[in-house]
């Protein structure tokens, strides 16, 4: 009976790792992702309050804003 067992769960728990892997892999993926975006928004963010700034007090914004 246990090699009957082994027989079934030793491929089964293989097939288990190699998805575990791939999930893995996507996740750090998903990860460099959200920080790209995050680094993005930040980007926004600054460059709307100099905007904001800039309406309230007449005031040119004190960043140089990057040409891409």
């Amino acid at each position: 009976m246990p090699i009957i067992v082994a027989l079934i769960t030793g491929p089964l728990m293989w097939l288990l790792y190699r998805f575990d892997k791939r999930n893995t892999e996507q996740h750090g993926k998903s990860m460099d992702l959200l920080k790209d975006i995050h680094d993005d928004v930040e980007e926004v963010k600054d460059r709307l309050s100099d905007h904001i700034d800039w309406h309230l007090h007449d005031q040119k914004p004190t960043r140089v804003r990057k040409v891409k």
